[in-house]
C-alpha cells in the first residue's frame, strides 16, 4: 500500500485537478509531500519500534495510513488532500521499515533470503503497476477509490497484525537522537524536494539547486555529529563497518535510482516516440512485473550454488546490459522482442535487488537490526524517490545537449537517457568485488571454493 500510494496517482492528476478546481501540475504537491514525509520519518521508526513495541507501532501505523487513505478519497479542497496526504506518509514511514524489522527479528539467518524475497516483490511491483492501475480506477470508477482501496486492505493487515505478530521491544532503550533526526530529515527532505524541481521543465534551476546544496551540507553536518556519539545515533555506524551492510547503502543507491527510472522513462517513450496509448504502454511496462515474480523461485538455489559476491557482480554485469537494451527499442522493434527485453530485465533487476537487501542484514547482530533496518530503510526511501526525477533531468540535458527543449523528447533522447542512467547499475558490481567469497553464507548456505579447499586440506 505504501509503495503503490506514491506513484499510483500519477495518471489520475487531471481527474483530481478537476474535483479540486486547479491545475494538473498543482497537484504534484500532493505526491511530493507524501515523499517527503516517507524521507523525514523513516529514520525514527526503529527507534518507535524498540520503544513502544514492535506490534503497536506496525499496527498503529496501518491504522493511520488506513484512515488518512479514506481521508484523502473525501477531501475537497488541494489544501485538505495535501494535509492527508501528509498523515498518510508518517503512517507509511511507520509501516513498512517496522515490518520489514519483524520479518528480521523472527526469521532465522537461512531462511531469511526466502522471507526478504517474498517482502521484497510488492515495492518492486509498485513503481510498475501503479500509474497503470490508477488509471485504470481512474478511468472506469474515480480518483477517490485509488484510496478507498486501502480501506480493506488496512482493515485486514490490521486484524492480522495484532493477531499474529508479538509485541517485541529492542533490548537497547537508547534516548533519542534528536540532532541527527533535525539535520538528517532536511537534508533528506530537502534532497528529494530540490531533485524534483530540477526535473521540471519551468526552467528555474538557482532555488533547487541552493536547496540541493543545503540538504547534502546538513547531511553531512548530521553525520559528524551523529560520530561524536554513536551509541544513540539514528546511524548504526557499527553496521557500516561491515562490507555486507555497507554495500545496501553506497553501491546499492545508485543502483535503486537506476532501477526507479526505468519505468519511469519507458511509458514516455513508448506513448510519445512510438505513439502508442497510455493503456499500451503500461501493458508493457507490466512485463517487468512478470520479470520480477518469475525470478523469485531462482533465488534461493542460485544464491546457495553461486553465493552472493558472485551473484552480485555477474548478475549486476547483465542487468546493466538488460538496461542499455532497452536503448535499442524503436517503433520497428517487434513486439515479441520488446516483451523479452522487459521480462528479462524485470529478472535481472529483482535478483539483483533481493540479494542486497537481503546481504545486508546477513551478518548485523540483532542488538543493531533496529537501527540497521531503520537507516537502510530511509536510504531505500531517499533513492526510490529520487529515480523519477534523476530520469526527468537526464532526459532533459539530453534532449538539451541534442539542441532541443526538454518538452518535446525525440527517440534517441530517451535512448541517451537510457544509457546513461544504465552506468549507476554498476555500483553494487563494484562494491562487490571487495567481498569475501563466503559473505553471507549463513544466509545463503553458500560454501566457497576456498572453504572446500580448505576442509580437503584438512
Amino acid at each position: 500500500m505504501e509503495m503503490l500510494d506514491g506513484t499510483i496517482i500519477a495518471t489520475a492528476l487531471p481527474q483530481m485537478a478537476r474535483s479540486f478546481h486547479v491545475d494538473a501540475v498543482s497537484l504534484n504537491i500532493g505526491m511530493t509531500a507524501y515523499m517527503l514525509t516517507l524521507a523525514v520519518f523513516i529514520p525514527i521508526s526503529g527507534w518507535f519500534a524498540d520503544r513502544f513495541g514492535s506490534r503497536t507501532i506496525f499496527a498503529t501505523a496501518i491504522a493511520v495510513f488506513t484512515a488518512a487513505s479514506v481521508l484523502c478519497g473525501l477531501s475537497h479542497t488541494l489544501t485538505e488532500f495535501m494535509l492527508m496526504r501528509i498523515l498518510q506518509g508518517i503512517g507509511g514511514a511507520m509501516m513498512v521499515p517496522v515490518g520489514r524489522l519483524i520479518v528480521l527479528r523472527t526469521a532465522p539467518k537461512e531462511q531469511l533470503t526466502q522471507a526478504l524475497a517474498y517482502i521484497t516483490w510488492p515495492a518492486l511491483s509498485a513503481l510498475v503497476i501503479g500509474p497503470a492501475l490508477g488509471g485504470f480506477i481512474t478511468t472506469y470508477a474515480s480518483w477517490h477509490w485509488i484510496f478507498f482501496l486501502n480501506l480493506p486492505i488496512g482493515i485486514v493487515a490490521l486484524i492480522l497484525a495484532l493477531v499474529w505478530i508479538e509485541n517485541v521491544r529492542g533490548d537497547d532503550q537508547r534516548p533519542f537522537d534528536w540532532t541527527t533526526f533535525v539535520l538528517g530529515g532536511f537534508a533528506s527532505a530537502g534532497a528529494v524536494y530540490a531533485m524534483e524541481k530540477l526535473g521540471g521543465e519551468n526552467g528555474q534551476w538557482q532555488m533547487p539547486a541552493t536547496i540541493l546544496a543545503l540538504s547534502l551540507l546538513s547531511g553531512v553536518v548530521a553525520v559528524v555529529i551523529a560520530r561524536s556519539h554513536p551509541e544513540r545515533s539514528l546511524i548504526d555506524f557499527q553496521s557500516m563497518r561491515r562490507r555486507t551492510y555497507s554495500l545496501s547503502i553506497y553501491g546499492a543507491s545508485a543502483f535503486r535510482v537506476s532501477v526507479a527510472v526505468l519505468p519511469f522513462l519507458l511509458p514516455i517513450m513508448f506513448q510519445i516516440a512510438f505513439g502508442l496509448t497510455a493503456f499500451q504502454s503500461g501493458l508493457y511496462v507490466l512485463v517487468l512485473f512478470a520479470g520480477d515474480l518469475s525470478m523469485k523461485a531462482v533465488i534461493i538455489p542460485t544464491l546457495r550454488r553461486f553465493g552472493f559476491r558472485n551473484v552480485l557482480i555477474v548478475n549486476g554485469v547483465i542487468t546493466v546490459a538488460s538496461i542499455a537494451a532497452c536503448a535499442t527499442l524503436s517503433p520497428a522493434t517487434p513486439v515479441p522482442l520488446i516483451v523479452a527485453i522487459l521480462y528479462f530485465h524485470g529478472g535481472c533487476r529483482s535478483m539483483e535487488f533481493t540479494c542486497i537487501t537481503t546481504l545486508a542484514f546477513s551478518e548485523v547482530d540483532s542488538s543493531h537490526m533496529s537501527r540497521a533496518n531503520s537507516f537502510l530503510s530511509a536510504a531505500m526511501q531517499l533513492t526510490s524517490g529520487m529515480g523519477v526525477a534523476v530520469g526527468a533531468i537526464t532526459l532533459r540535458m539530453v534532449a538539451h545537449a541534442f539542441g532541443h527543449s526538454g518538452a518535446a523528447p525525440q527517440l534517441r533522447d530517451f535512448h541517451a537517457a537510457i544509457l546513461l542512467i544504465s552506468l549507476l547499475s554498476f555500483g553494487p558490481v563494484i562494491d562487490a568485488l571487495g567481498l569475501k567469497p563466503d559473505a553471507g553464507a549463513a544466509t545463503s548456505g553458500h560454501i566457497s571454493k576456498e572453504l572446500l579447499e580448505e576442509a580437503e586440506t584438512l
